[in-house]
């Protein structure tokens, strides 16, 4: 699934090619994703409106129309927008803009969630985000650390807790900090909550800089891949040896997803 770093590179791309053009038309090939309204009452909503604005909260794609609506985007596992629309036969929804231009968005495994509204801020799930990790003090983020017994990933990856942040980036933040995914947050010490508040935003820009990690579906709006995989440290890296101390990195299974470490350098 894109995490931070991969929707706010699209965003960013998005934002260079799109911002002020018209929405001239929209053609659905698969309906499964449109989540709401109707599919009548999304074409029409969408048709003859500029965009405005590109946001990004967490995981997800808000775009602001001049009438007023939100195009909501959530891409979950393997959506993509691609820029120019290739006019393939990927395409699940196609977006027909100003100037004689396409904009596809294409979803192999159907997961993704499109929702066009009249005021993204009501939407449930946006409620229910934590802060986002540059919003963040490294105080407020002691803090909310200091009463929580829960595993130290699998609370970094609760979107409620911290938005944005998913498997991949939750095992290279930890093993910059050197923290075991399996320590509880609670047992954390200052300097190792600090160590772990410098590593997740050093992380996250990093991986922003590069445009992303294409590991599974993830490309960028161009269709070319982000460069942040060469950069990993442990995710994927399982019986190769790590690349600071030599011991071969472990994979083990927590909160049902795998996860990556070394089991000498993250205590």
């Amino acid at each position: 699934m894109p995490e931070l770093p991969e929707v706010e590179t699209i965003k960013r791309d998005l934002e260079k090619v799109i911002i002020g053009k018209k929405i001239t038309g929209v053609c659905v090939h698969n309906p499964k994703v449109i989540r709401e309204p109707s599919l009548s009452s999304f074409k029409k909503g969408l048709c003859g409106a500029r965009i405005n604005r590109i946001l990004r909260k967490g995981k997800v794609l808000i775009l602001e129309l001049s009438n007023a609506k939100s195009l909501v985007i959530h891409l979950k596992m393997t959506g993509q927008l691609i820029y120019p629309g290739l006019r393939g036969d990927k395409a699940k929804v196609t977006f027909q803009l100003s100037g004689n231009e396409k904009l596809d968005f294409n979803d192999q495994r159907l997961f993704a969630e499109l929702r066009l509204l009249d005021d993204w801020r009501k939407l449930k799930f946006i409620q229910g985000l934590g802060p986002e990790p540059n919003d963040l003090t490294l105080v407020k983020f002691q803090d909310m650390l200091a009463s929580k017994k829960t595993k130290i990933k699998p609370l970094l990856m609760d979107q409620k807790f911290i938005c944005g942040i998913g498997n991949l980036y939750a095992a290279e933040i930890l093993f910059r900090a050197k923290v075991n995914p399996e320590r509880k947050a609670g047992s954390l010490s200052n300097k190792e909550k600090e160590s772990l508040f410098n590593s997740m935003r050093h992380v996250l820009n990093e991986a922003v800089r590069y445009g992303g990690s294409s590991v599974d579906d993830y490309v960028r709006l161009s269709g070319e891949k982000g460069e942040y995989k060469k950069y990993h440290k442990v995710y994927g890296r399982e019986n190769k040896p790590c690349f600071v101390c030599k011991t071969l990195i472990k994979r083990s299974t927590l909160g049902g997803r795998g996860t990556y470490f070394c089991p000498k350098c993250q205590k």
